[in-house]
């Protein structure tokens, strides 16, 4: 219907263009005026709501006239994702010399030369032409580049965040042309900000495709060390072991780091006296220290499975199955310290309530020292304000018996204070002495 649509409304234009052309009145430029832009506008509404792919198909369909005509009225930030669609003839009949290109993407293919990786940057679609590539990393590719790239290679380039909503189960799979599918999640580990990136992996007639929308430290580093170090890959499965196997050093830096932070906290639990909002803001560390923790744990146990899917396909070599082996190793050294981190958290948190309810001891223990200390002052004021003119204060001035009254207040008190805290610090060389006899 919104192909009919567009049509329609380009043959109502021309045909109203015509009859005004042809019909000589005096207002005839203000009528063509607001015709075409009644018609142009709604045109432009239908245009919005179009996928690109659904606009080519137009373009596709008319005659070379009313493409051009169409495609004028196209906004500049679509028309890159509409040429990615047509045929390359009648983009060039469009817009000339100009080329899809990539908006935020940053696509990269690495070629294998002389031991090394070589990066070529994709920026068009000559890029793609007389590749010998064993890499394509896809970054933050909209769904018409992924497309575009797909058909080139003969495959489909899924979106990373809907193929990690697939069920962990089916995140491992070998289709029936032998492509094999990894969805796998990398860590992320920014303060304040850590989390897991999904990326998508797919191993296609020697290819190694990796999607994500993300950049990642872990593909930063293996850019850097293949490109670099000769003989430091030869196909797409050592890339895809590299891969693996940096995400595992990158997780385990991340626990380093974890140590470190939980080695601060600790000594400033211990070390003394600590305020409330000291050790509200010491919960705050524990706990993103407590979450991170739990991600990269969550983040290798996801690398293990993909590892144990990859050596279950047997499609490794012996070196290759060697390399899975010593990372899955390191898997394993990495989850008892997780569970070691995830004790000490605990700890942490349990000490760092103690001192919260430790403080809160403080404040009732001198409540109850007020309140033992005015306690008899209380009895005594009642007493005395009830028998202002008994036989207690018979015979005397009002001001003298108030005067004796207060002092004798005030004498009870500081009294009263001396034997609490003589009985106090009893207790505490009793205590001490204990202590010493203990040791």
């Amino acid at each position: 219907m919104s192909r009919e649509r567009m049509i329609e409304l380009l043959n109502k234009h021309r045909l109203v263009e015509d009859l005004v052309h042809n019909q000589h009145q005096p207002r005839q430029a203000l009528v063509e005026t607001i015709v075409a832009r009644q018609h142009l506008a709604e045109l432009h509404n239908l245009l919005m709501k179009l996928p690109a792919d659904d606009i080519a198909r137009v373009l596709e369909s008319l005659s070379g006239e009313e493409a051009v005509r169409l495609w004028t009225q196209v906004t500049p930030e679509r028309q890159s994702d509409i040429l990615w669609e047509v045929s390359d003839c009648l983009g060039e009949q469009l817009a000339g010399a100009q080329e899809p290109g990539f908006s935020d993407s940053q696509m990269n293919a690495y070629e294998l030369v002389a031991g090394r990786l070589r990066q070529v940057s994709i920026r068009r679609r000559r890029d793609l032409e007389g590749l010998q590539t064993i890499w394509i990393d896809l970054l933050n590719a909209t769904k018409t580049e992924r497309t575009y790239i797909g058909k080139h290679f003969g495959l489909v380039l899924p979106d990373p965040g809907e193929a990690t909503d697939l069920e962990v189960s089916s995140r491992f799979h070998v289709e029936e042309d032998q492509d094999i599918h990894l969805h796998s999640n990398f860590l992320l580990d920014r303060e304040g900000d850590s989390r897991s990136v999904p990326v998508v992996f797919i191993q296609h007639q020697g290819i190694l495709f990796s999607v994500r929308n993300e950049e990642l430290p872990v593909f930063r580093l293996l850019r850097r060390r293949a490109t670099t170090l000769p003989d430091y890959a030869s196909d797409c499965k050592d890339l895809l072991l590299d891969l693996y196997g940096t995400d595992v050093e990158y997780s385990a830096d991340s626990l380093e780091d974890i140590y470190a932070t939980l080695g601060k906290v600790g000594r400033q639990v211990l070390s003394g006296d600590i305020s409330d909002n000291e050790a509200a803001a010491i919960l705050a560390d524990i706990a993103e220290e407590e979450d991170l923790n739990g991600r990269i744990r969550n983040n290798i146990l996801d690398t293990q499975r993909a590892l144990s899917f990859l050596m279950r396909c047997k499609i490794l070599t012996p070196p290759q199955r060697d390399d899975a082996q010593q990372i899955l190793r390191d898997i394993e050294s990495l989850n008892s310290h997780t569970a070691f981190l995830f004790d000490k958290i605990n700890f942490l948190m349990d000490a760092t309530i103690g001192v919260i309810n430790i403080n809160q001891n403080k404040r009732l223990s001198r409540m109850t020292v007020f309140g033992v200390v005015f306690m008899p002052l209380n009895i005594l004021a009642g007493i005395g304000g009830m028998s202002e003119f008994s036989m207690m204060t018979a015979g005397l001035a009002w001001p003298v018996a108030y005067g004796a009254f207060i002092v004798a207040i005030a004498l009870l008190g500081w009294a009263t204070y001396v034997a609490v805290r003589h009985f106090e610090n009893r207790k505490v060389v009793s205590a001490a002495r204990a202590e010493r006899g203990r040791s």
